[in-house]
């Protein structure tokens, strides 16, 4: 929990530095973190998301999307999700009293997204996104069966919820006013997931990606 310590003070002084940098008000009035109500302004965006990353050792795509509301420039508040895009194989699964073969993970998470952003109006600038919510993962068997279709089926043979913190860092480059193209790196922390033969944080670790953001910034 050390980085996530470090991470959600970095956050603090993000804030604390977007606040110092308001322009002087006469202290007859209440000066707040946004400035003048008259002042604030909104925009908004939406964002396709593509990371690798690694779960035991394993080579993981993860495709998702997130957006938000941006406020004064500066941070972002929305939403955002992640789904396992390959199949994450395991062989010789044995789970209770059956023996498996070529069984994989599955699942997503998503939650709450607050994003600072560093010097929004340079062409080159810093987001510090961070997630906060929770996810599911499931082994899934893939059995063939010979019928008159003969069809694939899958089913689930193991589930569970669990809570995931992930922070990061980005590198945006504003492309055209509409248009942001991003490099991140983030680490994922999580807890409460709960399959027979994977550990709980099998899916703790580091991920590198990229994001197209569309919108008003």
């Amino acid at each position: 929990m050390k980085k996530t310590s470090l991470i959600f003070l970095l956050m603090a002084l993000v804030f604390t530095n977007f606040a110092i940098a308001q322009d002087e008000k006469p202290q007859t009035e209440m000066r707040t973190l946004f400035g003048n109500n008259d002042k604030i302004s909104h925009g908004g965006y939406g964002a396709l998301l593509i990371n690798y990353s690694q779960f035991d050792g394993k080579d993981v795509v993860l495709v998702g999307a997130k957006g938000g509301w941006i406020i004064n420039h500066g941070i972002t508040l929305g939403i955002g999700g992640y789904g396992f895009a390959n199949q994450v194989s395991f062989n010789d699964l044995t789970i209770g009293n059956e023996n498996y073969d070529n069984v994989f993970l599955s699942g997503g998470y998503g939650g709450l997204l607050v994003e600072p952003i560093l010097f929004p109006m340079s062409p080159v600038h810093i987001s510090i996104p961070v997630l906060i919510g929770a996810g599911g993962a499931a082994y899934v068997n893939e059995a063939y069966y010979d019928n008159y279709n003969q069809d694939w089926t899958y089913y689930t043979i193991d589930s569970s919820p669990f809570f995931v913190l992930e922070p990061g860092v980005e590198i945006e480059f504003n492309v055209v006013k509409f248009m942001r193209i991003g490099l991140g790196g983030y680490y994922r922390y999580t807890s409460g997931l709960n399959l027979e033969k994977t550990g709980e944080h099998i899916m703790d670790g580091f991920s590198a990606g990229l994001s197209l953001k569309f919108g008003k910034f």
